[in-house]
This record gives C-alpha cells, sequence and structure tokens, in this order.
C-alpha cells in the first residue's frame, strides 16, 4: 500500500472498489440499489408534485417535506453518477476533483437533512404546544429563512472539508471502499498529519447532528408535556398521530448515522461487509421510505396519489 507521496498539485486519482466484502453478491446488492433509487427518486419527485398541486398542502409542514424530498433527490443524484459507472460501465477511476465533490454534496444533503428535521420538528411544537400562534409564527417569511438558515449553515460546515483534505500528501494506493467518495473513507489514505482533519470533522459533527438531535429530543420533551395535559386519550391519540411521520423520519435519519459511527469506531476487525451494509442503509435507505411514509400517514398526499396512480375519483 505505501509509495510515494502525492502533493496537492498532482491531484492523484482515486480507484472506487463498489461494495467490497460482499463478493458475489454485489450484483444483488446492485439490483437492490436499482430498486431503492427508482422509488426514492419517483416517490420525492410524486410527493413535490402533489404538494405543488393540492391547494390544502400550502401550508407550513408541507413546504418543510417539500425540502426534506428534493434534499433526498439530492442525496439520490450525489451517489447515482459514481454507482451506475462502477457497475454498469466497470469505471473504477475517479478524479480527485470529482471526488472531493461528490464527498462534499453527499455530506452537504446530509447536513441539511439533519436541519430539516430540526425545522420541522419546531413545527410540530408549535402545531401542538401554541395552535394559536401557529399562523402568526410560521409565516411564508419564517419558513424561507428557516430554510435558508439550514442550508447556508450545513454548507458553511461543509466547505472547509475538501480543502483540508487537498493539502494533505497521499502516498497509499488511494483505494476506496465504495462506490462513492465518503469523508471517514478517504481521511484514511493521506500520509501526513491528520489531527486538524480529524478535530474539524468531530467538531462539526457534534455542532450539527448533536446539537439537532439534542433540540429535536426537547422539542418532543416539551410536546409530550402539553398533550399529557389534554384530558381526552382520544385527542391526545390524535394529536401525537400528527407527528408520527416525522418520528419515522427523525428514527431513519439518526439510528443508522449513529450505527455508522459505533461501527467506524469500535468494528474496526467487523468484516468489511458490515461497514459496506452501515453505509448503505444510512445513505440509501431515508430517501426511499421517506416519501413512502407522508404518503401512507398523510391522508391528502394519499388521496392524491391514489388518483395519480389509479385513475379514482376523491
Amino acid at each position: 500500500m505505501g509509495g510515494n507521496p502525492h502533493n496537492s498539485s498532482e491531484l492523484p486519482p482515486f480507484t472506487l472498489t463498489g461494495f467490497s466484502g460482499l463478493g458475489t453478491s454485489q450484483h444483488y446488492v446492485f439490483l437492490l440499489l436499482g430498486t431503492l433509487y427508482t422509488v426514492s427518486i419517483v416517490g420525492n419527485a410524486l410527493i413535490l408534485f402533489i404538494i405543488k398541486e393540492e391547494q390544502s398542502l400550502h401550508q407550513p409542514m408541507y413546504y418543510f417535506l417539500s425540502l426534506l424530498s428534493v434534499n433526498d433527490l439530492g442525496v439520490s443524484f450525489s451517489t447515482l453518477p459514481t454507482v451506475l459507472a462502477t457497475f454498469c460501465f466497470h469505471l473504477q477511476k475517479i478524479s480527485f476533483d470529482f471526488c472531493m465533490a461528490q464527498m462534499f454534496f453527499i455530506h452537504l444533503f446530509s447536513f441539511i437533512e439533519s436541519g430539516i428535521l430540526l425545522v420541522m420538528s419546531f413545527d410540530r411544537y408549535v402545531a401542538i404546544c401554541n395552535p394559536l400562534r401557529y399562523a402568526t409564527v410560521l409565516t411564508g417569511a419564517c419558513v424561507v429563512c428557516m430554510g435558508m438558515a439550514v442550508i447556508i449553515r450545513s454548507f458553511c460546515m461543509v466547505f472547509p472539508l475538501p480543502f483540508l483534505l487537498k493539502r494533505l500528501p497521499f502516498c497509499k494506493a488511494n483505494v476506496l471502499s465504495h462506490a462513492y467518495c465518503l469523508h471517514p473513507d478517504l481521511i484514511r489514505l493521506p500520509c501526513g498529519d491528520i489531527t486538524v482533519n480529524n478535530i474539524y470533522g468531530q467538531f462539526i459533527v457534534i455542532c450539527n447532528f448533536g446539537l439537532d438531535s439534542a433540540l429535536i429530543l426537547l422539542s418532543y420533551v416539551l410536546i409530550l408535556r402539553s398533550v399529557l395535559a389534554i384530558a381526552s386519550w382520544e385527542e391526545r391519540r390524535k394529536t401525537l398521530n400528527t407527528c408520527v411521520s416525522h418520528l419515522c423520519a427523525v428514527l431513519m435519519f439518526y439510528v443508522p448515522m449513529v450505527g455508522v459511527s459505533m461501527v467506524a469506531r469500535y468494528g474496526r476487525h467487523a468484516p468489511q461487509y458490515v461497514h459496506t451494509l452501515m453505509s448503505l442503509i444510512y445513505l440509501f435507505v431515508p430517501p426511499m421510505l421517506n416519501p413512502i411514509i407522508y404518503s401512507i400517514k398523510t391522508k391528502e398526499i394519499r388521496r392524491r396519489l391514489c388518483k395519480i396512480l389509479l385513475g379514482t375519483k376523491f
């Protein structure tokens, strides 16, 4: 694995290995990924179309859902080029700049998704704990500002990552473990001092995912306290039911992310396919399941979807 160090001016290429550790099962994994891509792209596109066309869905909660769908499409399209190149055309070489760009967008959309889930939890908090102020608090301007704040914050946090990597010398074979570029995978390759990279990586993870998850938890503690103050069990059930879709989206995002972190930190001696499968679940499952969950739990979306797919009149 050793070799001459490459400085940033030489921009060494990287080699994509598909899904190492899965052997002949890679073909089945690619078929599975094809299904996930299809469901994710079609499902999120339908969500956007339905929210645009259905006037009753022109509300803050569904504007945030639209942003989540756009972000999920971004996640899918960020990984799609190299996955197709690796499995369909057997093109395993990827340039340094393209790899840095792909890494940037994958992590950017991941950070944005965390922020969107946070503002959606704020939406649920206001709707349940302060329903009379909902229309005055979550105005159109407020929704736009919150969405822009999430995007700008995520961009500022992820932007330094490619430059921190580019300054390092590379002296290994530059073989990646996946069919796409991820920062935890790339950070193993430089032969220089990566202390700054590690510190900054941990800093942005804590500031983004750690803070967001803590605030989401706090919002649901306040929501639960407000719900428990309702005398009627039926009213409690109806109120909590409005949070089910968002809770599922939160769990689908954070549970795989925690799993990936735990495996990376404590499962270094685990088989490679464990790391591969965890990254697959983290990157591909939430964009596919989010539109399905919201289609099932939202009556207006479900009705319009049935009308589109089945031609049923409601």
